[in-house]
């Protein structure tokens, strides 16, 4: 049966200059691959590593090409400084499966609000304070939110005060993980158990971004919740990362299976529903709306939840936690996009939702 006319046209805007490049066009092809095409029709948007926007030629044979791992992604080129189908009449809602800075961080979201194009996920202010991981600790707190104590650093303090700076760090204890500020997918991430390696994992982190974080490591579980909504989010039966590394890297999370994604999470009826409302709390606290992914500790041995951070647009691929959870709790993935796309139009209306 050929597809409606009245279907509705998705931007599907994937790739980006970020670290994180191969993992967003994998999410993309998972993501084309769930969408139903008797209700949508397909709008492919490629952006290359340097930001440019491929032609739709390009775009339609990325998306299309064979692979769901990131190391099987095939490089491509773009043309322009952006996609001119996204200027033209006709497109119904953006789609960005765009992971890191500018896709995650608000510049795209701002763009599409620009344009007067409802999209899915958060928005501008939202997006820009979730990505940096400085900034959600602080609001965090604000709101009486628990998260491990951190010290901030930035390339022009550090380069000045190395030494101060790294007594400070080392005064949270160790274990400390470092952090790009604004990076997602573990992308530059260092757990360090000795004082000796932190100067090089801070130079390692600083090389993704003016700004990092050192961050006090706990003893726990980590438990993931997506949350889903506008003004009235929910959130999905837990789900539970056991890392095959050391920590929940990036190749733990891309290139092979050697951590296991416990979904449910082996959790009892107290802790599931305290982390359920706990990541209802966060996405509420810092302005989320449409989708996020809240990701928490569950600290040993005194059971307390802390926030570890929130991924405003997650992974979509075929192993990730957002759309698997909430499979798990009633929406199979098709139904799960329904929803995103559906929500992103009330909110462009202006309707609760």
């Amino acid at each position: 049966m050929a597809p409606s006319d009245d279907r509705l046209r998705v931007a599907l805007v994937f790739g980006g200059r970020s670290g994180e490049h191969e993992v967003s066009v994998v999410s993309a092809r998972s993501v084309a691959g769930a969408l139903d095409r008797e209700r949508y029709e397909i709008v492919p948007m490629a952006i290359d590593r340097r930001g440019r926007w491929a032609d739709a030629e390009t775009a339609a044979h990325v998306l299309s090409h064979s692979g769901d791992r990131a190391d099987r992604v095939v490089a491509f080129d773009g043309v322009a400084r952006v996609d001119p189908r996204l200027l033209e009449p006709g497109l119904d809602v953006a789609l960005p499966i765009l992971h890191g800075p500018y896709g995650e961080d608000g510049t795209i979201q701002g763009l599409f609000e620009m344009l007067d194009l409802a999209y899915v996920g958060c928005d501008p202010a939202a997006s820009a304070v979730c990505m940096d991981k400085a900034l959600t600790k602080r609001l965090l707190v604000q709101a009486g939110l628990a998260t491990p104590d951190w010290v901030e650093l930035d390339r022009s303090s550090w380069g000045a005060d190395r030494a101060g700076l790294s007594s400070r760090c080392l005064e949270l204890g160790l274990p400390v993980f470092v952090k790009p500020a604004r990076l997602g997918s573990s992308v530059g991430i260092s757990k360090i158990a000795d004082a000796a390696a932190l100067g090089k994992a801070v130079d390692l982190a600083l090389g993704f971004g003016r700004r990092t974080i050192v961050e006090r490591g706990i003893e726990a579980r980590e438990i993931e919740v997506a949350v889903l909504g506008n003004d009235r989010p929910r959130g999905s039966v837990p789900g539970e990362v056991v890392p095959g590394h050391e920590f929940y890297d990036y190749e733990d999370k891309y290139l092979d299976d050697a951590c296991q994604l416990l979904a449910p999470a082996p959790l009892d009826d107290a802790q599931t529903e305290a982390a359920r409302d706990l990541a209802v709390r966060v996405f509420a606290a810092l302005g989320c709306a449409g989708m996020a992914r809240v990701d928490l500790f569950l600290e040993r041995p005194t059971g307390r939840l802390l926030v570890n951070e929130v991924n405003t647009i997650p992974g979509f691929t075929s192993i990730s936690m957002y759309p698997r959870l909430w499979g798990l709790s009633g929406l199979p993935y098709p139904a799960l996009l329904d929803e995103l796309i559906r929500l992103a139009g009330l909110r462009h209306r202006g309707e609760p939702g």
